[in-house]
């Protein structure tokens, strides 16, 4: 049966900025809050909700560039509103906020499309699983002893099978330190849990190579960007010396990067991250281009928005329970998902993503 396309009423964009409750770091960056860029689709009575984690100016871009393309207008799929936006976006610039702007709109158009039709997002998408394999994310060089310990210990407690840590602290230049933090965690975990740590790009490709063979004798499997994820052969240099996966994708923003990774076979598995590649509508494609190549992917960070799409996608590893997204969203969103033994149960009986954002608890938070 065919159906009308829906209008777009209106399309608003807030951010706020939450606090994080202790101080956090990895290699090359520090910060003590986080934004969170929201957009509300309205058509036909109801919301579509989608977000990304950037600085503030966001909004302000999808307010004055893309709402004006959409409101009013009738699309016959979310595909042709990306389209749109994207083409707008030429003299602007899609890498960065341009990218992340598309991707929080694109997870709203997709969210609202289910609930016209009164469906769970992940349903809509074509669910190929009805929970998704997650892995903690924390340990940041900023954390002391005993608090990396109690985070460990409590993911270790809710049944998560691998977890990771930041290291490269201070752009790689204390690697006695990440050495000694590998080992307390790998000591924590005990031997049935897998430990991944994460150089956010901060060592150089000699260190890395150094290191890597260190790493792996003590115990981790994953090796995220352990030199800057735009050294594509440096990646694939480290690779080649790793006896365990190294990752990278995370600040994939549009498909072209995502091809040039694999063309350099520079991971073992290919991260992406749907609040900036591009949303839901560009996910799918990286995760085509990855299964081509043979690889799985991971979702980075923004846990409740990866849930659905990821749901979609067959050659899925595990996402990524990241401790400061997780807390936000838990604190802003209602009915978020149910976690049991380190996995992720999808809401089978809500319209669209299940959540529903709590206006008055981030009112306080808000910035723009």
């Amino acid at each position: 049966m065919k159906t009308e396309p829906f209008r777009v009423e209106s399309v608003d964009a807030s951010a706020y900025t939450i606090p994080t409750d202790a101080p956090e770091a990895d290699g090359t960056f520090a910060w003590n809050d986080t934004t969170l860029v929201l957009v509300q689709v309205r058509g036909d009575g109801r919301t579509g909700t989608g977000w990304t984690y950037g600085s503030p100016v966001t909004a302000a871009l999808i307010v004055q560039t893309l709402a004006p393309l959409l409101v009013g207008r009738s699309f016959a799929d979310v595909t042709e509103a990306w389209t749109e936006q994207v083409i707008a976006l030429r003299n602007i610039g899609r890498p960065g906020i341009g990218s992340m702007a598309v991707s929080a709109v694109d997870c709203a158009l997709w969210d609202l499309s289910a609930r016209l039709v009164d469906q769970p997002l992940h349903q809509l998408l074509g669910a190929v699983r009805d929970r998704i394999p997650l892995y903690g994310s924390g340990g940041f060089t900023t954390y002391t002893t005993g608090q990396l310990a109690d985070q460990l210990t409590g993911w270790g407690a809710e049944g998560f099978p691998a977890v990771k840590i930041k290291i490269g602290e201070g752009w790689g230049s204390n690697d006695r330190r990440d050495l000694n933090r590998i080992t307390q965690a790998r000591d924590l975990i005990g031997p049935d849990v897998e430990l991944f740590v994460d150089a956010n790009g901060a060592y150089t490709r000699s260190q890395a190579l150094r290191l890597a063979p260190i790493i792996a004798e003590l115990g981790v499997t994953w090796f995220e960007e352990p030199v800057s994820s735009d050294d594509l052969h440096g990646l694939h240099l480290v690779r080649e010396a790793f006896r365990g996966d190294v990752a990278a994708g995370e600040y994939g923003y549009d498909l072209a990067y995502f091809r040039h990774v694999l063309d350099a076979s520079a991971v073992d598995c290919l991260q992406v991250d749907v609040t900036r590649c591009g949303g839901i509508t560009e996910l799918v494609r990286i995760a085509a281009l990855a299964q081509e190549r043979g690889l799985q992917i991971s979702g980075h960070c923004a846990p409740h928005q990866h849930a659905d799409v990821l749901a979609a996608v067959a050659n899925l590893r595990h996402v990524e329970w990241f401790h400061d997204h997780v807390r936000i969203e838990q604190m802003l969103f209602d009915r978020t998902a149910c976690l049991t033994k380190g996995e992720l149960h999808l809401d089978e009986g809500s319209p669209g993503n299940g959540l529903t954002w709590r206006a008055e608890a981030a009112e306080p938070y808000r910035v723009a």
